[in-house]
Parts: C-alpha cells; structure tokens; sequence
C-alpha cells in the first residue's frame, strides 16, 4: 500500500494502484487522466493495462490490487472480469469526495458494485478491504490539493 501512496504522490490527481502476488510487486499504475488526456486513466485501469502489456490475462487471476482510494465503479468491474481476487484500499469514496468534493465521484461503493455484479454473473468473486493506511492516503490529498 505505500507503494501505491508513494504513486498516488506523483500522479495527475492523488490515486495511485499497485498489483502484487506473493509480497512481488507486478504492476504499478499512476492516475495519468491529465497526462494522457483520458479520463479512463485511473490509477488501477493504468496498472492493469500495464500489466497486460507485459503479461498475458490470466495471470490477473488470484492477483491483489492496492489502491490508495476505493475504486470506483469502472474500475471495480475492470477489476473484476479480469479476475484479481483482491482489493485493498486506503480512503473510502465517501472521505475522497469530502476532499475533493461530492460532484467528483460516482457514489457507488466498491462493495456494491462487486455484489450487483456477483448476482449477475456468479463466476466474479472478489475480497475487498477497506482503511488500510486510509490517513496516509488521505494525507496525499491534502498535498495535491495544496499546490
């Protein structure tokens, strides 16, 4: 997770993702939105692609991602049909739109997406954790926010 916070630190906006197996770090995804002018380059959509640049798809499977914020619904469901079985994140949507403001995020927690999804579609499993280093994540914020 701080690696993921040490990321979040040197993006666009305060969000930064890390896939790991085993305690090895496999991918690593800043959020580029400004950088590369796409507002699907969150943090975790940018780790995952630059893994699958690397690795084939099926190596996602069994994967955890860190992620400094709660992923939002786009991300969760890219999180889920390409089969990592773990989330772990700092800040909730709810204290990254306190931040940032409520017109910011999609209100939809992570846990809710990966349940709709799971009625849906039963094969989509996933663990989520939430708070882990959430303050230091949170701190983040507060340094971007500043500049």
């Amino acid at each position: 997770m701080r690696e993921a916070i040490a990321l979040a630190a040197q993006s666009d906006f305060p969000f930064g993702a890390v896939i790991a197996r085993g305690g090895t770090i496999l991918s690593r995804g800043p959020n580029l939105g400004r950088q590369l002018n796409d507002p699907t380059a969150h943090a975790e959509m940018v780790a995952i692609r630059r893994f699958l640049a690397a690795r084939p798809a099926e190596e996602l499977k069994g994967a955890t991602i860190y992620a400094t914020a709660e992923p939002c619904p786009m991300c969760m469901g890219a999180i889920l049909w390409c089969g990592l079985s773990r989330v772990v994140f700092g800040a909730s949507l709810e204290e990254v739109a306190a931040k940032y403001g409520r017109q910011s995020q999609i209100g939809l927690p992570a846990l809710d997406v990966a349940r709709r999804m799971a009625d849906a579609a039963p094969f989509l499993k996933v663990e989520i954790t939430g708070g882990v280093l959430g303050s230091e994540a949170l701190a983040i914020f507060d340094n971007k926010l500043k500049r």
